[in-house]
């Protein structure tokens, strides 16, 4: 049986201020945090540099839904980056709820054993692991999805 290739898929969680990053293996299985991308005028090239570099066929964008599940101000913010990414970077985007990612994130560093202190220094950690938590939540329905 020959190995089957497939590019990675990049998991996006936005944020005002950075942009939380994870990625795919090759097979799809797994996410892992990537790190996050600051606000700045580097934004764009940045982000198609990891693209390009990791080979990413789509991306993941986290889309901010109330708890009724319904879109808010902040996931207008949400679109108009998606507007954007797609434009600028070429590629396609498929966005999936982000509800919780943030507060999950939070309990996995607690429970790793993260000091208050290092906690309250780690909000880039966090912004990562979230996106690992909402791309992983996408991998693991997709898988499902094709085991039905």
């Amino acid at each position: 049986m020959l190995p089957v290739e497939q590019r990675r898929i990049l998991g996006l969680d936005y944020g005002s201020r950075r942009i939380g990053i994870s990625i795919s293996d090759p097979l799809r299985i797994v996410a892992t945090s990537y790190g996050i991308l600051e606000h700045s005028r580097n934004l764009w090239k940045n982000l198609k540099e990891i693209i390009d570099q990791e080979d990413v066929e789509f991306v993941v964008v986290g889309m901010p839904l109330n708890l009724k599940g319904e879109k808010g101000q902040k996931a207008e913010e949400v679109a108009l980056f998606i507007e954007q990414l797609q434009t600028r970077c070429g590629i396609d985007v498929i966005t999936w709820d982000e509800r919780f990612t943030t507060s999950m994130a939070r309990d996995s560093i607690m429970r790793m054993g993260t000091k208050k202190k290092g906690r309250q220094n780690s909000r880039e950690r966090i912004d990562a692991m979230a996106a690992a938590i909402m791309l992983q939540g996408f991998l693991d329905r997709k898988k499902h999805s094709l085991s039905c």
